[in-house]
């Protein structure tokens, strides 16, 4: 990593004192009250859930528009991915689509061959400079209140949940269910900024770094697809061939069974076999419930 990026990292991101609070505590909390595997279930499994909001609602609903929901859905999707503490839902989206319009250009805010890795691992999603919404880019969206109001107040759902563990299961269970899985939640959303634009093979020719990675798809049920992504983010599935498991696909497929979402947008074949140097895109469309 360069000064440079070593100067951003420690100049603009100050202390962010909850935020390394939540590491510290995780780890402290884990040796006070003992190994679990329990408690590793507990943490595994609202880790899943609460990348969900992330993957399908903040990403693949809000921030590219790849299917359609009802308003009720749309807000429960937003409530969901709030609980992940990556910010409110209008303030993620905007910078996402930032991302896609200058990817791995100056200004794209988390690059790293721009800034470092570490700068695009997490220092951009710590630094002050960062903290506003552009709502410019966001028009579609904050024509909703309900969605301004818990972009605004998007701690309140964090704080429900951290009370709700502590009512249900105690210290044992904030400490796994919600300090533990939040910080692997972090660096696990946090990779496909940074390890998905350095690791992993490029299936296509894109104008910046991005990779597939199984491994990371594992881990961010079915992000690590990242090439196949920034080839045609139109698409509903990142896994673009069907050994390329991509989770959060199949969940949006089985809630399209019942009505809860619909109008998947799939990859045209077309579009999915161009090996070409061409980057295919689509536009993002307006929000329509």
């Amino acid at each position: 990593m360069n000064a440079k990026a070593r100067t951003n990292i420690f100049s603009k991101t100050g202390l962010k004192i909850p935020f390394y609070a939540v590491h510290l505590v995780a780890v402290a909390g884990v040796i006070w009250l003992g190994w679990s595997w329990t408690g590793v279930a507990l943490a595994l499994a609202l880790y899943v859930v609460r990348m969900f909001g992330v993957t399908a609602g903040y990403h693949r609903y809000f921030s590219h528009r790849t299917f359609r929901t009802s308003r009720v859905m749309q807000f429960l999707l937003a409530l969901l991915g709030t609980t992940a503490i990556q910010k409110g839902v209008l303030w993620w989206a905007a910078h996402h689509r930032r991302h896609h319009k200058h990817s791995d250009e100056p200004e794209d805010i988390h690059s790293v061959r721009q800034r470092g890795f570490l700068w695009a691992h997490m220092g951009w999603f710590l630094a002050h400079d960062h903290n506003d919404t552009d709502w410019d880019r966001i028009k579609d969206l904050s024509r909703f209140p309900e969605l301004k109001w818990l972009n605004r107040w998007h701690l309140v759902p964090v704080v429900a949940l951290a009370v709700l563990l502590l009512v249900i299961g105690g210290a044992w269970a904030l400490t796994w269910g919600f300090f533990v899985s939040t910080v692997l939640l972090w660096h696990g959303t946090f990779t496909i900024n940074s390890l998905a634009h350095v690791f992993g093979r490029r299936r296509y020719v894109t104008s910046d770094d991005s990779r597939n990675s199984w491994i990371l798809a594992l881990i961010t049920l079915g992000e690590g697809w990242h090439n196949n992504h920034h080839h045609y983010q139109r698409s509903v599935n990142q896994g673009f061939y069907w050994w390329e498991f991509d989770f959060s696909y199949y969940a949006l497929r089985v809630m399209s069974w019942f009505r809860l979402v619909r109008d998947l947008h799939r990859t045209p074949r077309h579009v999915r076999d161009i090996r070409g140097g061409d980057v295919v895109q689509a536009p993002v469309p307006e929000l329509s419930v």
